[in-house]
């Protein structure tokens, strides 16, 4: 998308106004709750719509501050202001967030203080997409190291950023935060407070209709969160919209967030780690137009609408998320070149044992060189990843990692060849059909789906993680089944190198 200079300048800031009504709505339902504030700051003000809103609301503040770096932002809202009575207990001011001194206003403010306001809906690779200057010094807040940091989980909200500053601020003080903001990106600050034991002695989400209100395809909410100088609880308040009724409620739970706080606290005892099934995702390639294909006859269609004569040695059939999703296991259509055995294996035994093959990937070396993750810098030519003996294991229980739901499905081998999946899956390795089935059986179960719903915010734009389908433990899920005699006799006959790659 190309941006001209006044999209490229309300990306760079996230400037996104908050409309009037929905300004005051949100301070309504803040009095509902009974919060009464001596003081009010409103970082980002923007136009100004929940510092004039809070007026209206909370007619007993003696001090409302709002703090934008927009200059003619300040100067209208000043205006604005001159006309109401309550402008003496008024003060707007200009400063960039990054650099303004805080802790000197903050020192001034009367105690209950409420924070409110909308920050930034930009992520920090947005804003260096387009060149935008107006980030935070560059840190690692996330803590995030290795393969997190090089394949992007790095990048963050400018909004999360922002958050967990106005919560340092709040921290050890009486006060409330409420801030308009993406949902994911509440759950991320939810977490990192309650990790570093700060003070939140309620917290709630609000949901909004992003798209009604700001014309963005994103769940959003309205992220409150209340201060005390002592109590501290985990838990935060699901809502539906902006009222009072409560339909849910995540919390922290031995050390992980989780959707469903009660519901974990049932089936916690199936957690653990499992020696024997462990979850793999599928091949990653980041180039479908050479490495995908439709079968036609002998030959191979590729993206690019070529027709090439390929060895079969290196292509293997395939499924997708889609696949997986739509219940379009046995229609395998689609193939793939696999170029390794194992990550990092040399790569000249294509060229050795497939000529074909290596011509092919020859002919488009540049297509393969322009891929942009750093994970195949240094590695052999054509080299691809998520690979090992796993992937070419005969019968597989796999599930899509986006579709919004869990499905396991058994994936069994096309004629002698098995079947392989593409980065978008998720896969256990098994040796048969029996255990595949038995292993799906477990994993589709009411105790395995309540565990894992409990786990997944299905707001996510992955909601289905490694990091939470390893969380079960299939042993202990055929133990509540009394199916445990039945999933031991596959355990044991399990060739060892598939058991000793389960362990690594």
């Amino acid at each position: 998308m190309r941006l001209g200079t006044r999209s490229r300048t309300k990306v760079s800031f996230g400037d996104f106004q908050t409309p009037g009504s929905l300004a005051k709505q949100a301070c309504a339902l803040l009095r509902k709750r009974g919060i009464k504030p001596a003081s009010v700051l409103e970082p980002n003000c923007g136009t100004g719509s929940f510092l004039l809103a809070s007026l209206d609301e909370f007619p007993t503040a003696r001090q409302v501050v709002g703090v934008d770096i927009n200059p003619r932002y300040v100067s209208a809202l000043r205006s604005a202001l001159c006309a109401r009575p309550e402008s003496r207990k008024t003060m707007v001011v200009r400063g960039d967030f990054y650099t303004f001194s805080w802790p000197r206003v903050l020192g001034h403010l009367e105690e209950p203080i409420l924070v409110l306001g909308n920050p930034p809906w930009v992520t920090n690779a947005e804003l260096s997409t387009i060149g935008g200057g107006n980030l935070p010094e560059k840190s690692n807040f996330q803590r995030h190291s290795g393969l997190d940091a090089i394949t992007g989980k790095s990048n963050f909200d400018i909004s999360e950023w922002m958050l967990l500053r106005e919560i340092e601020w709040l921290d050890g003080r009486c006060g409330t935060l409420a801030m308009l903001c993406k949902t994911a990106v509440a759950r991320k600050v939810l977490y990192q407070a309650w990790k570093r034991g700060m003070r939140l002695s309620r917290s709630d989400v609000y949901p909004i209709d992003a798209m009604k209100h700001f014309g963005a395809a994103v769940d959003a909410c309205l992220f409150v969160c209340d201060f005390t100088t002592s109590r501290r609880t985990t838990e935060c308040f699901i809502h539906k919209g902006l009222q009072e009724a409560c339909v849910g409620t995540l919390g922290l739970r031995d050390g992980r967030l989780v959707a469903d706080a009660s519901a974990y606290d049932r089936w916690k005892f199936l957690s653990g780690p499992d020696p024997h099934y462990k979850w793999r995702s599928g091949i990653k390639h980041d180039c479908a137009k050479i490495m995908e294909f439709r079968k036609e006859g002998e030959f191979y269609r590729n993206g690019l609408g070529e027709l090439i004569e390929l060895e079969e040695a290196c292509t293997y059939p395939m499924l997708k998320s889609s696949d997986l999703a739509n219940d379009l296991v046995a229609h395998r259509s689609r193939w793939m070149l696999v170029t390794q055995r194992f990550i990092g294996q040399d790569t000249s035994v294509v060229r050795d044992t497939t000529p074909k093959t290596w011509a092919y990937l020859e002919r488009h070396a540049q297509l393969l060189q322009d891929r942009a993750s750093s994970i195949y810098e240094g590695r052999p030519p054509f080299s691809i990843f998520g690979v090992g003996e796993y992937s070419f294991a005969p019968w597989k229980v796999a599930i899509s990692a986006f579709y919004k739901k869990l499905d396991f499905k058994v994936v069994g081998p096309m004629g002698s060849k098995p079947v392989v999946l593409d980065d978008t899956c998720y896969f256990l390795a098994c040796q048969s059909q029996d255990e595949a089935e038995c292993v799906a059986r477990l994993l589709n179960s009411p105790p395995a789906r309540s565990f894992y719903h409990s786990l997944i915010f299905w707001d996510a734009k992955r909601p289905v993680t490694i990091e939470i389908l390893s969380q079960l433990s299939v042993p202990a899920v055929a133990r509540e089944l009394g199916l445990e005699r039945a999933l031991n006799q596959y355990m044991r006959a399990q060739p060892k190198s598939l058991f000793d790659l389960a362990r690594q």
